[in-house]
Parts: structure tokens; sequence; C-alpha cells
């Protein structure tokens, strides 16, 4: 079990430094479904392994980033209402 644990908590890493780097290398937009995954993606691992670890601080700031995550993703995805 704690191998999953430790797995997720790299994969939150990966993906956030992933989505920070194709965003500064110009190679992804900050409204793009993929950056928006890859934060979603970074900021559940990190919460999964801040769980486990009783690390408060970073599960609030994962919690929160996966929030804005989720709701950045709806607003930019959600089908619009034609008239």
């Amino acid at each position: 079990m704690l191998y999953w644990i430790e797995l997720a908590g790299w994969l939150g890493v990966l993906s956030y430094l992933a989505a920070y780097l194709l965003l500064a290398l110009r190679i992804l937009r900050a409204d793009t479904l993929t950056y928006h995954c890859l934060n979603v993606v970074g900021a559940t691992g990190l919460i999964i392994n801040s769980l486990h670890t009783h690390d408060r601080q970073s599960i609030v700031v994962n919690v929160a980033w996966l929030l804005i995550g989720l709701w950045a993703t709806y607003r930019n995805y959600r089908p619009r209402q034609s008239f």
C-alpha cells in the first residue's frame, strides 16, 4: 500500500512540474484542458500522499489547487447554452 501512496505523490510532483515547464516554454497555454488536467492530477497525487503523512499545510494548498483546477476546467469547457 505504501508503494502506491509514494507513487501517487511522485506522479503529483511530476504533473505539477510538467504543467509549469510546458507553460513556461509556451508549449501549453494556461487556458488549455491539458494544463488544467496536469494540475488536477498533480493536486490529487499530492493530496493522497499528504493525507498519509498528515501534512496539513500541503493538504490545504493542494485541495485549493484541485478546486481551482476543477473550476477552471468546468468554466472553460462546460457546454455553452445557445438561444
